[in-house]
């Protein structure tokens, strides 16, 4: 029997990917991407990218670097064709602006953004949508470090800079990143369940889709449920990746690499 998360494409209301971390030393990743955006999003209602997408943006005056492009043109494919495609910035992509999203054909979206789907009952479900660092809040110095660079004056200042010396800022905050990593609890790294709950409140709704921290789950307290998306490698091992589907009668599903539902 046909899985639910297999069944025509075209049922999709909404499909919600994140932490892919695009990047042209990793081609089997992106050709992943390229077949999910052709075979499931290009026959969707919507498209979610809910951050991380690129490994890195160091500004939208990349927007025609050669790897650039081809993911540029193949999302403005997917958008020409009639599926609305939102954009939600994660902590490697949040320079992402209106010429990307120009070229793309997408629209930008505020965090926290809450999105409101209509089932075939004609039930309304409302849906809160981060890329989840926001909410990792036990983390105080990677706090610090995203109120800097959320900063519109901070970003005024960098995106004045030459390209070529924004993407050598990067690399060294990538490295930076990556040893800071090696210290850290996972718990740190990981949502606080206070700013999870704050979440809910302020937006008044009772689910949550978020990525960021690759810890796909469905988190599930009282009626709140918290949707966990995974992030995406098909380069190293162990390969990984996947998204979140909501299908026409309003259900979400967490569906794997192969379109398989996961329980």
């Amino acid at each position: 029997m046909t899985s639910p998360a297999m069944a025509s494409p075209a049922r999709l209301l909404a499909l919600f990917i994140s932490d892919l971390h695009l990047q042209a030393s990793h081609p089997r990743t992106a050709e992943a991407f390229f077949r999910f955006l052709a075979e499931r999003a290009a026959h969707a209602e919507r498209l979610y990218l809910l951050g991380d997408i690129f490994e890195y943006w160091a500004g939208d005056d990349d927007v025609d670097d050669p790897f650039n492009r081809t993911v540029v043109d193949a999302l403005r494919r997917v958008s020409d064709g009639g599926t609305a495609v939102y954009w939600l910035g994660g902590n490697r992509d949040f320079l992402v602006g209106t010429r990307f999203a120009e070229a793309a054909g997408l629209i930008l979206l505020p965090e926290p953004h809450v999105a409101t789907f209509s089932g075939r009952d004609g039930a309304r479900r409302r849906v809160v949508l981060v890329h989840g660092d926001a909410q990792c809040t036990d983390d105080t110095k990677y706090m610090a470090f995203r109120a800097q660079v959320r900063d519109p004056a901070w970003q005024q200042q960098f995106l004045a800079m030459p390209l070529a010396q924004r993407k050598a800022i990067i690399a060294g905050l990538r490295e930076g990143s990556r040893a800071a990593h090696a210290e850290k609890s996972y718990d740190i790294m990981d949502v606080n369940p206070a700013a999870v709950a704050a979440l809910h409140a302020d937006t008044g709704t009772d689910v949550i889709i978020h990525g960021h921290t690759h810890r796909p789950a469905l988190h599930e307290a009282g009626h709140m449920r918290r949707y966990v998306l995974p992030d995406w490698e098909l380069d190293e091992e162990p390969v990984r990746g996947g998204w979140i589907a909501v299908d026409e009668d309003g259900r979400i599903l967490r569906v794997d690499l192969a379109g398989h539902e996961l329980a």
